[in-house]
């Protein structure tokens, strides 16, 4: 049997999971809940953006061959680095979880329609 793959786009962890409850019972072959960020690592510290602590911006990643000056430098660009915007964390949409399924064609479908009425963005 053929497989389809979905991603889909929720404004919280608690709408993708609810409605990843009602996709397990179609049988889902893989899925994934994840938060994404413009940035590489675990995050930003808007403390040190405002303080010009260029170098621990400089450190956002843990993985070792990630981590260089031109994360500090990008996440230092970003509107809201110069506290005159709210920024926002997930874009122009908020919506910064990703929920990603695999499904068998025939259920592929169903599993859309559940997403969309649970409010996902595909």
């Amino acid at each position: 049997m053929a497989e389809k793959n979905i991603l889909a786009y929720f404004k919280s962890p608690e709408e993708a999971e609810g409605v990843s409850r009602k996709l397990n019972a179609l049988r889902v072959i893989d899925m994934s809940i994840t938060r994404f960020s413009r940035y590489p690592g675990e995050g930003v510290d808007p403390a040190n953006m405002y303080s010009g602590d260029w170098n621990s911006l400089a450190s956002l990643t843990q993985d070792a061959e990630i981590t260089n000056k031109s994360v500090g430098i990008l996440a230092a660009t970003d509107p809201a680095a110069s506290g005159l915007s709210d920024g926002g964390q997930g874009g122009p949409t908020g919506r910064d979880i990703l929920l990603t399924v695999v499904v068998d064609e025939n259920s592929h479908h169903q599993a859309l329609r559940l997403i969309e009425e649970a409010g996902g963005m595909l």
